[in-house]
């Protein structure tokens, strides 16, 4: 039988690994990526986009151009165009699409003002939201879907419903991991890092796609402002965008991430009902459903 006094090594591991995030220079590091992810290799670089593939099972064969020597940068490779026809967007009327390839930390509806971020914890609304009471009255009640991308997966961001955007908020924070270990170790995680905060109107209301840093994301970018991440303020920086300027369509791309990290999208309340299979664990794929529309 385990005991308190004598907790499972992988127990251990965690919390040092958690430990170990809390000390490092998060942004110096990141930095660091940003500008080595740049650095074109010349003929090294084959070698090793190939060796990236095999260690986390990338399918180059999905890949717009699925030639190693066809990426001067491992940045170029990271964020690579997928070919035509390899995510087709799900023509089902009424249902809002996965954004990302990628893995559900969590999805749900927003309780007393929190979002679940593992099991026994959680975090506030309007601290995701860069402290922004009204912004987070609009997601009152609602429902989200954290998403969380490894480095096999695809690294573009696409449109879950047809849109325009409203404003783009940029909030500073850490750059803790995303990933599951971490979800667990660390209270408010998602609340905590730095992000990007894309706020569109759709049919069915408003409905926030928040882009979330992490340790080594060189960078985040979205189609219509270029690269928001680095340089990285202190401040929360808003833009209101013009009417009428971004409109995307359902399944477009929106943004990418320059290395991995996590997805949350935010919806009104009774907008729409999560699929019943989107639960902690389960993967998605970009332009495929993952909740049907409630009208009316």
């Amino acid at each position: 039988m385990q005991t308190t006094d004598n907790p499972p090594t992988a127990t251990i591991r965690q919390r040092l690994f958690v430990a170990l995030q809390h000390a490092l220079p998060q942004h110096a590091l990141s930095g660091a990526m940003f500008r080595l992810t740049r650095i074109p290799l010349g003929p090294l670089m084959p070698g090793a986009i190939r060796l990236f593939a095999r260690s986390f099972d990338v399918s180059l064969d999905e890949a717009a151009d699925g030639r190693p020597e066809a990426y001067r940068t491992f940045n170029a490779f990271f964020t690579r165009a997928l070919r035509d026809g390899v995510r087709p967007v799900d023509a089902t009327p009424d249902t809002v699409l996965s954004p990302v390839d990628g893995t559900v930390s969590q999805a749900g509806a927003v309780r007393n003002g929190a979002l679940i971020q593992a099991k026994g914890h959680d975090y506030g609304l309007t601290a995701l939201l860069g402290g922004d009471p009204e912004l987070s009255t609009a997601f009152k009640d609602g429902l989200f879907a954290t998403l969380y991308l490894s480095p096999r997966d695809y690294h573009r961001i696409h449109m879950p419903l047809a849109g325009k955007l409203r404003e783009t908020i940029h909030v500073p924070g850490r750059l803790f991991s995303v990933n599951p270990t971490t979800a667990e170790g660390v209270p408010g995680l998602f609340a905590r890092n730095e992000r990007v905060i894309c706020v569109f109107e759709t049919d069915v209301g408003p409905m926030a796609l928040i882009l979330v840093g992490a340790i080594f994301v060189g960078s985040i970018e979205t189609i219509w402002s270029g690269r928001i991440t680095p340089p990285r303020g202190r401040r929360v920086q808003r833009k209101l965008a013009t009417p009428g300027t971004v409109t995307l369509p359902r399944g477009a791309e929106m943004g990418r991430f320059n290395m991995g990290s996590t997805v949350i999208v935010l919806l009104p309340k009774d907008s729409a009902r999560w699929a019943p299979e989107l639960v902690p664990g389960a993967a998605v794929v970009c332009g495929r459903p993952i909740a049907e529309l409630r009208r009316g």
